[in-house]
C-alpha cells in the first residue's frame, strides 16, 4: 500500500475572526488586583510561576481548562523547518511523494516556500514518477540551433512499431487532460494542401528546472489519460494498404503497398513522397535524414529525406525484401523471402556480406551491436556476426514459422505460428522459456528492461515478466488481431485489425482509453513522449491520426506566470486552461505575511493540482 509522505506542519495562525485575546499588558481601567498579580508573577522565578499556574488551574472548571487548552496549544506548537538545518529540511522533504502536499507545503510560510523552491525534492519526486533525468545541457547550457533534441533522429525500440527492442534506449522514461478533436473534424485530403503555406514547427523551450520538468511531465500524463489534440488527413487518394511507419525527430515517414513513400514533417504536413519503388514497399527504416526501404521488387533503395532523393538502389536479393534494420549510420541489414539477409555498405552502395543459413523466408530480424537475430519460416531464429558476416548459433524449437524478435543484447524472445514465445540465451543458444498463454499467432513483440509485452492474432495483449517469465497482465485487447503495440515505461498502446486503439497502463493493467474513432482497420500505431500517429483505414480512405499530447503553448511562455498550473486529477481539458486566481494567504504564524499580494503563486505552487487548494495544518 502506497501510504503518502506528508511534511510536518506548524500550528494554523487563527483567521481574522478567531482571534487569541492578548492580555499582555494592563489597561487603564484595569483592576488594581490584576495589575498588581501581573507585577508579583513577573518578578517570581520559575519554581514560583509554576506553583502559582496549578494552584489557579486547581481552581479552574472544565469551561475555563477549555479556554487555557486552547490559549496555550498553538503556542506550544513549532515549525521544525525553522529550527532544523536546510539540509536535513529537504532531506525532510525528499520524503513527500505527492506533489500536491509538496506544494501545498509550499503555501505555508515563506520559510518553507523558499525549502519547497529548491529542486532536491522535485528531483526526488521526478525519479518516483519515473521521469529521467535533465542532462546538464538542459539544466544550463542553451541548446544549439539544430541541435540533437528530446527524439534523437534514429528511431528507437518504441517509437516505431515495425522496430520492437533496442537497447541503449535513453529517450525520457516516463512516460494525461481535455475534450479531445474528432478525428472526422478538419479531414482533408492530403495531396490537395500541398501548396498551402506551412507552418514552422515551434519547440518549447527545454525545462530547465526539476520543478519545470516534473509540471511538463505531469501535464503531458494528465493529457494521454484524457485529452490530446488529433488532426486526421486523408493522406493520398490513392488506396493502399499501409505496410510500414516510423515518427522520429523530423519526420513521420509511411511506406505502401502501392509502391509511394510519403513523408510528412511531425505535425503531419506532407512534404514530399518518395517514388522509385515497382511495387508495394514492406520494409523501411529511417536515420537521421536517410532513408533505407524495400519491397517487392526486390530492391534495396536508399533515400536523402531531406532533399527527397535517391541515393543508391541496391541490387541482389532475389524475392521480396521483407525486413530491414540499420546497425549504424552506414550499415543496414535487409532479409528476404529468397532465405538470405545482406549486410550493406551505404556509404559506397555495396553489399558487403550475404549471410546464407536459412531454409526458408527471412521475416523478422533484429540488432544489437555487431549481433543481429533473424526470424525465419523455417521455424529457426539464427544469430549472426555483422563484422564478420557469419553465423554463430541456431536456435531451434518452434513448431511453425517465426514472425516476430526481440533483442536487447541479452535475450532473445521470438513469437510463432505455433502460439508460443520463447526467451533465448543469445551467448549459448539455450532456450530460456516457452510462454504460453496466446491461442494464435503472435504477430507483435517488444522487450524493454525485464518487460516482454506480446501481441496476438486472437486479440490478445501479454505482459511477461523476464525474471521469472510469468505473465504479469493478460489484456482481452482486440475483437481480432492486433496489428501494431508498443510500449514505454507508462503505458501501452495497441492497434486491432477491429479498427480500434486502446491505451493501457502498463503497471496496473488497466484501460486508460480508447483513442480515436473506430475505424474499419487499424494498421499502424506509433508514439513517442508526447504524440502519436495512427494509420487507420476509415470509410474506404488511407486516413493518418496525429494526435499531440503537448500541453498548450501558453503554459510554457512563463514557467513562473500565475496562469500556469497543473490539473487536478480528473479535472476536465477546459477546466484546467480556464483562468483562475491564483493568489493565497499567507498561514504562517512566524512572519505574519496575510496580505493576498505578498504570496501570489509561484512556479512551486503552481504545481498544486488547482491554485485554490486550502493550506490544511495538523493540530
Amino acid at each position: 500500500m502506497n501510504t503518502t509522505i506528508r511534511p510536518p506542519t506548524p500550528a494554523p495562525s487563527p483567521t481574522p475572526h478567531q482571534r487569541v485575546p492578548d492580555w499582555s499588558t494592563a489597561a487603564e481601567h484595569e483592576d488594581s488586583q490584576i495589575k498588581s498579580i501581573r507585577a508579583l508573577f513577573k518578578d517570581m522565578n520559575g519554581d514560583e510561576r509554576l506553583r502559582l499556574l496549578g494552584e489557579l488551574l486547581n481552581l479552574c472548571g472544565s469551561h475555563e481548562l477549555s479556554f487555557v487548552a486552547e490559549f496555550v496549544g498553538p503556542r506550544l506548537k513549532k515549525d521544525p523547518f525553522m529550527a532544523l538545518p536546510p539540509e536535513l529540511c529537504l532531506k525532510v522533504l525528499e520524503y513527500v511523494d505527492d506533489p500536491t502536499s509538496l506544494a501545498r507545503a509550499s503555501q505555508v510560510s515563506r520559510k518553507w516556500r523558499e525549502l519547497v523552491s529548491d529542486d532536491t525534492p522535485w528531483r526526488s519526486l521526478c525519479r518516483k514518477f519515473s521521469y529521467r533525468a535533465l542532462s546538464k545541457e538542459e539544466m544550463g547550457e542553451e541548446e544549439e540551433e539544430g541541435g540533437e533534441g528530446l527524439m534523437d533522429d534514429r528511431p528507437t525500440g518504441w517509437a516505431q512499431a515495425d522496430r520492437t527492442s533496442r537497447v541503449g534506449d535513453v529517450m525520457m522514461k516516463e512516460h494525461l487532460a481535455g475534450p479531445s478533436t474528432s478525428p472526422s473534424e478538419g479531414l482533408r485530403t492530403q495531396s490537395l494542401d500541398r501548396g498551402s503555406k506551412r507552418m514552422l514547427s515551434q519547440r518549447r523551450p527545454r525545462p530547465t528546472t526539476y520543478r519545470s520538468h516534473f509540471k511538463q511531465k505531469y501535464m503531458v500524463e494528465t493529457a494521454w489519460r484524457s485529452g490530446g489534440r488529433c488532426d486526421a488527413r486523408q493522406i493520398t487518394p490513392d488506396q493502399g494498404v499501409v505496410t510500414s511507419l516510423h515518427l522520429t525527430k523530423k519526420y513521420i515517414v509511411v511506406a505502401l503497398d502501392n509502391a509511394k513513400i510519403h513523408v510528412f514533417d511531425v505535425n503531419g504536413h506532407h512534404q514530399k513522397t518518395l517514388q522509385g519503388h515497382v511495387m508495394g514497399v514492406w520494409a523501411m527504416v529511417p536515420w537521421r535524414d536517410l532513408l533505407v526501404s524495400g519491397g517487392c521488387d526486390r530492391d534495396v533503395r536508399v533515400w536523402n529525406l531531406a532533399t527527397g532523393t535517391p541515393q543508391f538502389t541496391l541490387r541482389g536479393h532475389t524475392s521480396t525484401v521483407r525486413c530491414l534494420k540499420m546497425s549504424d549510420a552506414n550499415t543496414a541489414i535487409s532479409g528476404s523471402r529468397d532465405t538470405t539477409l545482406r549486410i550493406w555498405d551505404l556509404k559506397r552502395g555495396l553489399c558487403k556480406h550475404v549471410l546464407v543459413g536459412h531454409q526458408a523466408s527471412v521475416r523478422c530480424l533484429e540488432i544489437h551491436g555487431d549481433i543481429v537475430v533473424s526470424g525465419s519460416y523455417d521455424t529457426t531464429a539464427k544469430i549472426w556476426s555483422i563484422s564478420e558476416g557469419r553465423c554463430l548459433r541456431t536456435l531451434t524449437g518452434h513448431f511453425s514459422q517465426i514472425y516476430a524478435i526481440a533483442f536487447d543484447g541479452k535475450k532473445i524472445a521470438t513469437g510463432s505460428l505455433d502460439t508460443s514465445v520463447r526467451i533465448w540465451d543469445p551467448n549459448d543458444g539455450r532456450c530460456l522459456s516457452v510462454l504460453q498463454g496466446h491461442t494464435s499467432l503472435v504477430g507483435q513483440l517488444q522487450m524493454r528492461d525485464d518487460i516482454l509485452v506480446t501481441g496476438g492474432s486472437d486479440g490478445s495483449v501479454r505482459v511477461w515478466s523476464l525474471t521469472d517469465y510469468q505473465a504479469i497482465h493478460r489484456l482481452a485487447a482486440h475483437d481480432n488481431s492486433v496489428t501494431s503495440l508498443q510500449f514505454d515505461n507508462q503505458r501501452i498502446v495497441s492497434g486491432g485489425s477491429d479498427g480500434r486503439v486502446k491505451i493501457w497502463d502498463l503497471k496496473k493493467g488497466s484501460l486508460v482509453r480508447e483513442l480515436s474513432t473506430p475505424a474499419e482497420s487499424v494498421w499502424r500505431v506509433v508514439f513517442e513522449e508526447e504524440k502519436c500517429v495512427i494509420m487507420a483505414n476509415r470509410g474506404g480512405r488511407t486516413i493518418m491520426e496525429v494526435w499531440s499530447f503537448t500541453p498548450p503553448e501558453d503554459e510554457f511562455d512563463d514557467f513562473r506566470s500565475n496562469s500556469a498550473r497543473l490539473p487536478k486529477p480528473g479535472m476536465e481539458y477546459d477546466e484546467w486552461r480556464r483562468p483562475h486566481s491564483a493568489a493565497l494567504p499567507s498561514t504562517d504564524p512566524q512572519d505574519g505575511s496575510g496580505d493576498v499580494e505578498d504570496v501570489a503563486m509561484t512556479d512551486v505552487e503552481e504545481a498544486a493540482f488547482g491554485a485554490r487548494v486550502g493550506v490544511t495544518m495538523a493540530p
